[in-house]
């Protein structure tokens, strides 16, 4: 140990750091989540009692872990069920922990596809993840998720009972399984950074903490599990991310990125995204969000509006396409089109969309009405925006779509001219 005194301060410090690792191992020694974050914290009482009489430990990690252990193990026994946990108590990982296990760095892999497993419901998935794995409370969550925190605190006590009772292997998949597992755990870290990105409702556009939550923990995922998916997928995220002091002004309005001040976009996060882009790219097969990161860099990289090189878009755009064929990629593609060809052509591609599958979308309807304002159909661009804001929820995107209405002129005025 070095023997240097230690402040409170420092074990903070390593609490933010080291306290979700500790935890994945808890849980896997201790086959309860609940049981490992009761212990966790007791673990940290205890360095903050101990480590300031008697040093840091060399690796303050294992130590946390084996005192987690330890008193985990106490609460089994005190509490008299040790029959339910008996093959817990008995097993040799559970009674004779390494404390320089080096298993320490993969168990928050295996925290991590424990969390987002095709058993649970993905909005539990979502919030299970940002417990366990970012260690926001459920006030937080709540917050972040637009949920009850009474109603998210059921939903995370059902997750970890299914997760228990189902027998849900706390492992990471074989390298067999992994191809199907993996685009779980990077949707689930990409529906976490889209809330943070885009709100799904309510006066904000965006939650900056909880995007940036998931880009630290795709930077994890990325360091635990190399993959060109996961690098593609970290490159999008900071792509998209670097430009969030442009996307509202100071009153909180909505900015169209052809509109945004690029001095403000954060040029760091766009060099680190172009160099997770760097790597992902020769990595074959290129995935979904390899190609996302590719569109967004030709943004982010493009000196102004006017230079975006709108054909290179639109032909990452038919890849993804061909990929993943939905309506969300049709409609950015038939946008893309218009600005590589004309507005005409770009209204041709969405009335070649399926009607059920964007009827209810108030993107497509704000999309309509642009291209339909472009082409000089003031009465049809109209119709479409109100359409769109009669869908929208997020207060931002309203109070724009309004802006966009009070702006088209009336036919009268314009045969007057």
């Amino acid at each position: 140990m070095s023997h240097n005194s230690v402040t409170r301060q420092q074990i903070e410090q390593i609490y933010r750091a080291q306290s979700r690792r500790v935890l994945a191992t808890l849980i896997r020694l201790l086959n309860d989540f609940s049981l490992a974050e009761e212990c966790l914290q007791e673990a940290f009482i205890a360095a903050l009692d101990q480590w300031p009489r008697s040093g840091l430990p060399d690796h303050p990690a294992a130590w946390l872990v084996s005192t987690g252990h330890r008193r985990g193990i106490d609460h089994i026994r005190r509490q008299q069920t040790a029959r339910r946990h008996a093959p817990w108590l008995t097993s040799e990982e559970a009674l004779a922990f390494d404390p320089d296990d080096a298993a320490i760095e993969d168990d928050l892999l295996r925290l991590l596809f424990t969390c987002c497993h095709p058993a649970l419901a993905t909005q539990t998935r979502v919030a299970l993840t940002l417990r366990e794995m970012c260690g926001l409370s459920t006030e937080q969550i709540a917050r972040a998720l637009l949920q009850q925190p009474a109603t998210l605190a059921q939903r995370l006590v059902r997750a970890k009972r299914k997760i228990r009772d189902a027998n849900i292997p706390y492992r990471v998949p074989d390298s067999d399984e992994l191809p199907q597992r993996l685009p779980d755990v990077l949707r689930v870290i990409y529906l976490v950074f889209n809330e943070g990105y885009s709100r799904s409702e309510g006066e904000q556009v965006q939650d900056v903490s909880l995007a940036g939550e998931a880009i630290r923990l795709a930077e994890s995922l990325a360091a635990l599990l190399p993959q060109g998916e996961v690098f593609g997928l970290l490159a999008l995220m900071l792509l998209q991310h670097s430009r969030r002091d442009a996307r509202q002004d100071a009153t909180g309005e909505l900015i169209t990125l052809e509109q945004q001040d690029r001095r403000l976009w954060h040029r760091d996060e766009i060099d680190q995204g172009m160099a997770w882009l760097t790597r992902a790219l020769p990595l074959t097969p290129v995935g979904p969000y390899t190609l996302q990161a590719s569109i967004a860099a030709e943004h982010a990289t493009a000196p102004s509006a006017s230079q975006t090189n709108w054909k290179r878009i639109v032909a990452l755009y038919d890849a993804l396409y061909r990929q993943q064929p939905s309506a969300v990629i049709a409609l950015n593609r038939a946008v893309a089109i218009a600005m590589r060809d004309s507005p005409a052509a770009g209204l041709q591609e969405l009335d070649r969309l399926n009607v059920r599958a964007v009827i209810n979308f108030h993107l497509y309807h704000a999309a309509r009405a642009d291209l339909l304002r472009r082409t000089g159909d003031i009465d049809g661009a109209r119709q479409a925006y109100q359409r769109a804001l009669s869908l929208a929820t997020q207060e931002p995107e309203r109070r724009f779509l309004a802006r966009q209405l009070e702006h088209l002129e009336a036919p009268d005025d314009r045969s007057s001219e």
